[in-house]
Formats: structure tokens, sequence, C-alpha cells
């Protein structure tokens, strides 16, 4: 076949190609090599390729060469000549287990520094073999194991709630949000832009903080709030009487966390006062099974956290404004996990020792 006439292929080859061209991830020299072929499918001559891709005169020959005798499989990488390299990837996974020496200074390795420590290999073979064993060792992720001895009890109570609202009761997740900041950017928000994001000042002045009583409604996802300067137990209880105002002649089981403020004495003695109304209280170190918290994030990332707020009068005029907007537009939140799953991940997979009755 003449080197300057187009490349013969088939329909399916051609698919193929292009979609390697068009793909993020595939290896630049895959890429480039999929594109001189394409464009030699089009008739196109071997020196105008050469400007088009950037290559050498001989590169492109070569792989037209290459294709024409074995097709795509013809255009991957074959084996160099030569002795392999010899590198040890036992000892090179753990090394990178066991934590630095302490003479190092560092909390983690990088491949610079685990192969200057081992000695006789690159940084890009240490980069390679990571990639292949999974090993991230700048990656941290944080966890926390709850302690509470009632953990299997109260989670089966408060998802059991989620899952199965008691007959002809309202279920509600109440729980406050603290030390909410109003804080004044020290320089005008430039607004969003075609091809530019909104952008803030990064220093601020700090005109004080708010705390945002929220109680969420399970079966609606209406909210009812409050906000107040502090978040002692005199505030939890005056909250406590505003929703049991806004839901009258209604049993409520109420979800909340085990803050000190929520078992006061003088909580206590309201709560005894009006039996209707039933607390349950999540697992120590569980907060995130009290759903009202799905809310507080909603709230931060799309009123909280971009606002400019020149006083609290204004960063609670603002919350109350998100609050009436969510309550025109809120919708159920709807709790899929089961207690079991909950507690097989928490305990993990360990038997517990809470029996059903």
């Amino acid at each position: 076949m003449s080197l300057n006439c187009a490349v013969a292929m088939p329909a399916e080859d051609r698919d193929e190609l292009t979609r390697w061209t068009r793909m993020p991830s595939l290896r630049a020299g895959l890429a480039q090599r999929a594109r001189i072929v394409l464009l030699a499918d089009q008739g196109i001559g071997t020196n105008e390729i050469v400007q088009l891709v950037g290559v050498s005169k001989p590169t492109v020959i070569a792989w037209k060469k290459r294709y024409a005798a074995e097709g795509i499989a013809g255009l991957d990488d074959r084996p160099k000549s030569g002795r392999p390299p010899v590198v040890d990837e036992v000892a090179v996974v753990l090394a990178t287990l066991e934590a630095p020496p302490l003479e190092l200074g560092v909390t983690h390795w990088s491949s610079r520094l685990l192969a200057d420590h081992l000695g006789g290999i690159s940084n890009v073979w240490v980069a390679k073999i990571w990639r292949d064993w999974k090993l991230q060792p700048w990656r941290t992720e944080t966890f926390k194991f709850s302690t509470d001895p009632e953990l299997e009890a109260k989670v089966r109570d408060v998802v059991g709630l989620y899952l199965a609202p008691p007959d002809k009761a309202v279920v509600l997740s109440v729980d406050e949000k603290s030390q909410i900041q109003a804080l004044d950017r020290t320089a005008p928000i430039l607004p969003l832009r075609p091809g530019l994001p909104e952008k803030a000042s990064h220093d601020y002045v700090r005109h004080g903080t708010t705390t945002l009583f929220a109680a969420l409604e399970i079966a609606t996802g209406k909210v009812t709030d409050a906000c107040h300067p502090r978040h002692t137990h005199a505030e939890f209880l005056a909250f406590l009487k505003l929703v049991a105002k806004n839901y009258p002649r209604v049993r409520l089981h109420i979800v909340c966390d085990n803050y000190g403020t929520h078992k006061h004495p003088k909580v206590k003695a309201w709560l005894a006062r009006n039996p209707r109304i039933t607390m349950h209280f999540t697992p120590t170190s569980g907060s995130w099974l009290n759903m009202v918290e799905i809310f507080f994030g909603i709230i931060t990332r799309q009123a909280i956290r971009r606002g400019t707020y020149r006083s609290v009068r204004d960063l609670i005029a603002a919350i109350e404004s998100f609050i009436d907007g969510w309550n025109d537009r809120c919708h159920p939140f709807t709790w899929t996990k089961s207690p079991d799953d909950i507690l097989a991940k928490a305990t993990g997979g360990k038997k517990s020792s809470f029996t059903r009755q």
C-alpha cells in the first residue's frame, strides 16, 4: 500500500478510534496515534498530518504502517528491548504502609521521599506501584465510633420512627445550629459572569453570632424555626413550647441529640406536664441520625455561607426568608437505611447484645 494513500479502515475501527480521541482518561500517546490513522483514513497526506498532529514524518509513516499491518491492536505499545527493570514491588508497598522515620519530620510518604529512602528506584516507579496497589498516602479520612451502651436500642428507636411513624402522630427532628456568624465582606462581592464564578474577598468583619433552632417535620419537610443569641436550656425550652403551640392537640415524637440542655431538669419537668410529647435521643456521637442535620447542610450551602451581613439582624432576616421559601416548596425527607444495615456498619458486623422482643 502506498504511504501517501488513505488507510483502508473498517467502520467499526473508525468508530472505536474516534471514541479514543474523545476519552479524557486515555493515554496521550494512544489518542495521538488514533488521530494519525483517522486523518490518513480521510485521505490526508503524510506531510499535512505532520503539521496537524505536531509529530515527525517518520512517526506518521510508522503508525500508518503499523495500523495497515495489525489494525487497532498495532497502535498499542510493544515490549521494549533490553533488560527489564528489577523492582521489588512488595518492598515498596511494605515501606509505604510504615510511617516515615522521625528524622524526616513528615507524617506520610511522598513518591520522591520514598524513592530516596529505598534507593535504586525512581519516584516514577514508586508512583506506578502506588497506582497498581491503590495506595494513596496523601489521603486521609476521619471516623468515630459511638461508645453509647444503648447504641442499638437508640438506633432502632429513631430509625423505627422514620420508617414507621406512629399512627396519628407527628415526628419532628429537632436540633440547633449554633454560632452562625454574621460576616460582612470587606469588599463588594463580584457577581457571576460567563466563564467566571462569583468572587468574594477572603477577609471579613464579624458582627456577632446567632443560634438557629429548627424542627423538621419528617412527613412533609416543613421547618419550624427560631433564632436566639444563646443555646442554653432556657432557649431550648422556649423553642419546645413554640413547637408544641404550632402542633396543638396531636402527639409529638421529637428526635434530638444528647446535648446537655436537652435533658435539663427544667426541660424534663415541662415534658412531664406535657405527656403528649415524647423525646427520642440519638446515640452518643450519632447526631447524623438526626434528619434536621440534612436541612442545616442545605441552608448553609444555599443561604448562609455566601451571604454578606452587616448585623445579626440581617443574618436572622436572611435565615427566616430562606425558611419561608423552603416551607413553600418543601418535600418529605425519606429515610432508606434499616436499623440492621446501620448497626452492621457501626459495629463492624459484630453481633449485638440487644435482642428485639
